[in-house]
C-alpha cells in the first residue's frame, strides 16, 4: 500500500512539475496550429495536396456545402444547381457576381487546359448536349466540387464519366474581373 502512494504521490508531483513548466501558446501560434490542422483536415477529405491548398476560404466554402442537395434552378441550401453553387462560390470566396448559367460563364473565361488548371479554375462538361450542361470548381490534384446529382460533392476529373464530358477549363478574364471588381465598387454607397 505504501508503494501505491509513493507512485501516485510521484506521479502526482511530475504531472505538477510539467504543468507549471508548460508554455502557454500565443493567440498567434494558436491560430497557426489551428489554421494548419484545419489546412490538414480538409485536404485529406477533399483529396487535395496540403502544399496545394492555398485559398482555405474556397475549401471551407465547399466543405459547408457538401451534401446539399441538388435542385434544377435552385440556390439555397435546400437545394442548388451546378451554376448557382459556382455564383454562390464565387460570390462568397472571391468576392465576383458572376453570370448564372454555365454557358453565360463559360463566356467570362479564357479557356485552359486540363494540365493547367489552378486552383478555383472553372471546369466545364458537355454532359449528353453539344452545348455545356455542367460547371464546377477546380480544386487541385484532379479534383473539383460541383452540384451533381447526387447533390454537392467533390469528383475527380480522371473518372471515367467526368473524363469522358469533359469540356474545357476556363479561368476568369482579367477584363472580366475588373469590370465586376468596377461594378461592385460603383454599387458601394459614398461615405
Amino acid at each position: 500500500m505504501k508503494k501505491i502512494t509513493i507512485a501516485i504521490a510521484l506521479f502526482l508531483s511530475v504531472l505538477a512539475a510539467q504543468a507549471q513548466t508548460k508554455t502557454i501558446p500565443t493567440p498567434a501560434a494558436e491560430s497557426a496550429e489551428q489554421e494548419s490542422l484545419a489546412k490538414d483536415y480538409l485536404s485529406q477529405i477533399m483529396g487535395v495536396a496540403v502544399s496545394a491548398t492555398s485559398n482555405m476560404k474556397l475549401f471551407n466554402f465547399v466543405y459547408n456545402w457538401i451534401g446539399t442537395p441538388y435542385r434544377f434552378g435552385g440556390s439555397s441550401r435546400k437545394g442548388i444547381d451546378c451554376s448557382a453553387f459556382t455564383k454562390q462560390l464565387y460570390s462568397d470566396v472571391f468576392n465576383l457576381p458572376i453570370r448564372r448559367s454555365s454557358r453565360d460563364i463559360f463566356s467570362m473565361v479564357s479557356p485552359v487546359g486540363k494540365d493547367d488548371l489552378k486552383e478555383g479554375d472553372l471546369v466545364f462538361f458537355k454532359i449528353h448536349s453539344r452545348s455545356i450542361s455542367h460547371i464546377g470548381i477546380y480544386l487541385g490534384n484532379n479534383r473539383f466540387a460541383h452540384a451533381s446529382s447526387r447533390g454537392v460533392a467533390i469528383s475527380n476529373l480522371d473518372e471515367a464519366y467526368y473524363s469522358r464530358y469533359f469540356y474545357k477549363g476556363g479561368r476568369l478574364l482579367e477584363s472580366f474581373k475588373s469590370e465586376l471588381s468596377a461594378s461592385a465598387n460603383d454599387d458601394k454607397p459614398a461615405n
